[in-house]
């Protein structure tokens, strides 16, 4: 396995830089698209409408899907004009960089590594790698901030125990993105895939509805299971594999971080000081969330909700972004100022000058990303791939067992492909779960599949627009890192979730367990 992963390395870093990477796949969606107008490549849709001895029957919609060149007078004048606007709307920068700053001030105010310091002195070394991969899956309910806030973080924990700050990043990134559709609470992401499993089975059952919580015990259960996953992944696959170089360049020696030097007093009195004004901070969110009228109370409403909001989503998700920057700048601002960093408003400004100065790759890899995303969007091949292999599944003579490890095996590959969850599921609902249903798979089962291959690709996809965000905290303390090193770096985690989560789903099936609670969660359509 050693060497499998360290070849996979060497190829991988030597590809271009990913910035150059996201530039040839514009280029070849550019090409692919127009060639596929030119031989009219096209799709017809096809959806499930009865079943005979089990086998479904599928009947044409009328729908006819082709691309859309991109090469035409039209297609070059709709990428030049909306180049800009891939950029500014490419889906996690304006998250980078509004974490960064709340993140960056809390830094290089000195707050977070004397927090971290404190804290490292109670917390036992071997459990280090559960606990980081746990909180990486539990941060899902703070959306994508879990992205932003612990790879660097467990770097930095990981350095203070004398092991690889890779090991740190890794574990961290394995949890919030391999372990993203798993939590021990209902997030986000619950009633926006209720309400499209809603919609698919209502093709064949128009009075079906399905809770948000229809997946609830599924996900508790794997929040526990992947936490033990990672943990062993971590300890006997990929810290031993980092303790070797990356091209040819040693790995950083962390033996003189093994004992890391203890907080005065001073600084634990601004700990101590600065951890009350987040108390004070979380008392304020509290009652913005749950007083009546207040702006954070209750859910969205169609009068606030704008496109692509659920209105009846509660109102504190939406703005987690914003709360993320504050629950990190009043803690590190607080503790600056106590320790005499930060004295007028100009230090203020040069710690956020600072912090964003360090996003500067970032920043121009948006440009690149955002152009080959947008482009694949319009392009529309993106929906001919999902038509043409939800047919082929569907077609397919084979148990419901099989057929779920096949319908996962196909998310996760198009998951290389396309990583928005919803844009995904948009497609994949109304073909994949009206035609489950049909063969005795309840439309809760299928969502529960849809999640296990959604998350455990995540984090060897060059298309994760968060994998250029993780390159860069890796190249903080191994310059040469780059594409190859994150994806042999990840790829166990991968192997081994999708194994122990298709394990997971075939236990489920065979003693007949619940997925959610009062029998929202079915396995079965019968």
């Amino acid at each position: 396995m050693r060497h499998f992963l360290k070849l996979i390395e060497r190829v991988g870093n030597r590809l271009p830089d990913p910035t150059t990477l996201f530039a040839i796949g514009t280029l070849l969606v550019l090409a692919i698209s127009h060639i596929a107008v030119v031989y009219d490549w096209q799709v017809v849709e096809k959806r499930p409408a009865d079943a005979v001895e089990g086998v479904v029957q599928w009947q044409e919609t009328g729908d006819i899907h082709k691309a859309n060149s991109l090469l035409t007078s039209d297609g070059i004048l709709w990428v030049l004009k909306n180049m800009r606007k891939h950029f500014m709307e490419f889906p996690p920068l304006g998250v980078v960089l509004f974490g960064m700053l709340g993140i960056g001030v809390a830094e290089r105010t000195g707050f977070i590594p004397a927090l971290l310091r404190l804290s490292m002195a109670r917390l036992p070394s071997r459990l280090l790698t559960p606990v980081t991969v746990l909180v990486g899956i539990l941060s899902t309910i703070a959306s994508d901030a879990g992205y932003i806030v612990l790879p660097p973080l467990a770097a930095v924990v990981y350095m203070s125990f004398g092991r690889s700050p890779l090991a740190g990043i890794a574990a961290a990134f394995a949890g919030v993105s391999a372990g993203f559709n798993a939590n021990l609470m209902i997030t986000s992401l619950d009633p926006m895939l209720s309400e499209l499993t809603q919609t698919g089975a209502r093709v064949i059952d128009p009075d079906y509805s399905v809770s948000p919580a229809c997946n609830w015990y599924f996900m508790i259960a794997s929040t526990f299971v992947l936490t033990l996953a990672g943990w062993w992944t971590s300890e006997k696959l990929v810290e031993p594999n980092l303790r070797t170089s990356v091209n040819g360049e040693p790995m950083p020696d962390m033996s003189h971080h093994q004992q890391p030097d203890p907080v005065t007093r001073h600084e634990t009195r601004g700990v101590l000081i600065a951890l009350g004004s987040s108390m004070a901070f979380f008392l304020v969110l509290m009652a913005a969330i749950f007083i009546p009228g207040a702006p954070l109370h209750g859910p969205l409403g169609e009068s606030v909700a704008e496109a692509g909001d659920n209105p009846e989503m509660p109102r504190w998700i939406v703005v987690v972004v914003p709360l993320l920057f504050f629950s990190l700048f009043i803690p590190g601002i607080t503790y600056g100022i106590h320790q005499k960093v930060v004295r007028t408003d100009k230090d203020l400004a040069r710690l956020f000058n600072e912090s964003i100065a360090s996003m500067a790759p970032i920043i121009v890899l948006a440009f690149f990303a955002g152009q080959f995303i947008f482009c694949f969007q319009q392009s529309g091949l993106g929906r001919m791939m999902a038509e043409a292999g939800g047919q082929a599944l569907g077609q397919a003579d084979m148990p419901i067992w099989a057929l779920l490890v096949v319908f996962i095996g196909v998310v996760g590959v198009f998951n290389l492909l396309v990583g928005s969850m919803s844009a995904k599921y948009a497609v994949f609902a109304p073909i994949f779960v009206p035609m489950f249903m049909m063969v005795g798979i309840s439309p809760e089962l299928t969502q529960a599949a849809y999640r296990i291959g959604d998350s455990t690709t995540n984090i060897i996809t060059p298309l994760n627009a968060y994998l250029i965000i993780v390159i860069t905290f890796m190249q903080r303390f191994q310059p040469k890192a780059g594409m190859g090193t994150l994806i042999s770096m990840m790829l166990p985690y991968t192997i081994v979730f999708t194994i122990v989560w298709v394990v997971m789903i075939v236990v489920w099936l065979v003693f007949s367990l619940p997925l959610g609670p009062q029998g929202q969660g079915p396995l079965f359509y019968p």
